[in-house]
């Protein structure tokens, strides 16, 4: 009985250091729109702060997400999934924001759940930052960002139509996934002398505004606009074979889902 008390109490624990590390990950994403301007006088310091952080608070929620949950069988197909994404990804090279990695990510998400679509989304970029060289302060963002996306795939419901229910979601992760690489670096693209620049501790809804002009007069939407069509196209054409097999090896590798 105390053993179990003792293991229902980490599990908690385990989930609030995720849940805590997730909700400062997209702070660190979100920061202009509601930094005040006091903090806006030391913007540039807060950014370099948040790049450097990144790194660690990743690490950290990939430590909780992998607490006592990935055994050999389960980082297996961890590790298969993730190489298949990064080559896949290769294949879109991002031309015109056709993407063609996310896919991949939404769907084992769904299948595995929402610990290993974090696990999947971020391992993932960071596997195809291995193929490709594309390293930077950019990536643990992007890591981030990607294992957000597999996350909401996982909590998605089982009960619906698997094609509709991921496409649909993958319309609205991929806005979301552009808008947030976009966001945290935003104030310093386009600047605050401008109808779309950052207007420093103006607010989220002014700066929201502001920010949805700015993606429109840059064509980002657009951008994200691919990324959204080949997602969705790519889950109409795979999401059917693709889910029972995963669900056939999910069963052989004993997930608890």
């Amino acid at each position: 009985m105390t053993k179990r008390l003792l293991t229902g109490r980490r599990s908690a624990l385990n989930i609030a250091a995720i849940c805590l590390g997730l909700l400062a990950a997209v702070g660190m994403f979100c920061w202009p729109l509601f930094a005040s301007r006091e903090i806006a006088q030391q913007s540039g310091l807060a950014q370099a702060g948040f790049t450097l952080l990144m790194p660690a608070l990743v690490a950290l929620v990939l430590v909780q997400v992998t607490n006592g949950r990935l055994d050999s069988r389960r980082l297996a197909v961890l590790g298969v999934l993730a190489a298949l994404a990064s080559v896949i990804r290769m294949l879109g090279a991002g031309t015109a924001g056709i993407e063609t990695i996310f896919f991949l990510i939404l769907i084992g998400g769904f299948v595995f759940g929402a610990d290993f679509g974090f696990l999947l989304g971020s391992t993932s970029l960071l596997t195809s930052a291995l193929f490709t060289g594309g390293f930077g302060p950019w990536l643990p963002f992007q890591m981030v960002a990607a294992g957000l996306v597999g996350l909401g795939a996982g909590l998605l419901p089982k009960t619906l139509n698997p094609r509709v229910t991921l496409g649909a979601y993958a319309i609205v992760s991929s806005f979301v996934y552009g808008g947030l690489m976009t966001m945290w670096n935003w104030p310093f693209i386009a600047g605050t002398e401008t109808s779309f620049g950052w207007v420093a501790g103006g607010g989220p809804l002014l700066n929201l505004q502001h920010f949805v002009t700015y993606e429109l007069f840059t064509g980002g939407l657009l951008w994200d606009s691919g990324r959204a069509a080949t997602t969705a196209v790519l889950i109409w054409l795979t999401a059917p074979a693709l889910i029972a097999t995963l669900n056939r090896a999910a069963t052989r590798a004993g997930f608890e889902r």
